[in-house]
């Protein structure tokens, strides 16, 4: 028996599944995140608190750039995968709902076939 939290996400996630997949709002799950980790990084590098790190930036400012993109690279994966495992996780709920549903359904159906057989 599902409670009616169930049903109602049940409800919900049919008919959301397909449109969540593909949605550009997704992408705001794992940015605060991604954005919160760049920002401690260059913390870190402008505060000069890894000394050594510090003179090889200076030293080398190519690597300002390699920095750079290894922080958006950051941002893009946490961000891609936020998003996919909070889709995962709400399409694993809606299949174990799904199969809960279905249980009592067949238990249901194989006793009144069972109860056929013995009328006959």
């Amino acid at each position: 028996m599902l409670t009616s939290e169930e049903v109602n996400f049940i409800e919900y996630w049919r008919v959301q599944r397909v449109r969540k997949k593909r949605s550009l709002k997704q992408f705001t799950i794992g940015l605060p995140l991604g954005v919160i980790i760049i920002v401690a990084l260059f913390l870190n590098i402008a505060t000069g608190w890894h000394k050594q790190a510090t003179a090889t930036l200076k030293s080398n400012s190519s690597l300002i750039l390699v920095v750079l993109i290894a922080a958006v690279a950051i941002v893009v994966f946490m961000t891609l995968f936020s998003m996919r495992y909070k889709w995962e996780q709400h399409e694993q709920r809606y299949q174990e709902l799904i199969s809960k549903e279905a249980a009592p359904n067949a238990a249901t159906m194989n006793q009144n076939e069972s109860n056929n057989k013995s009328s006959l």
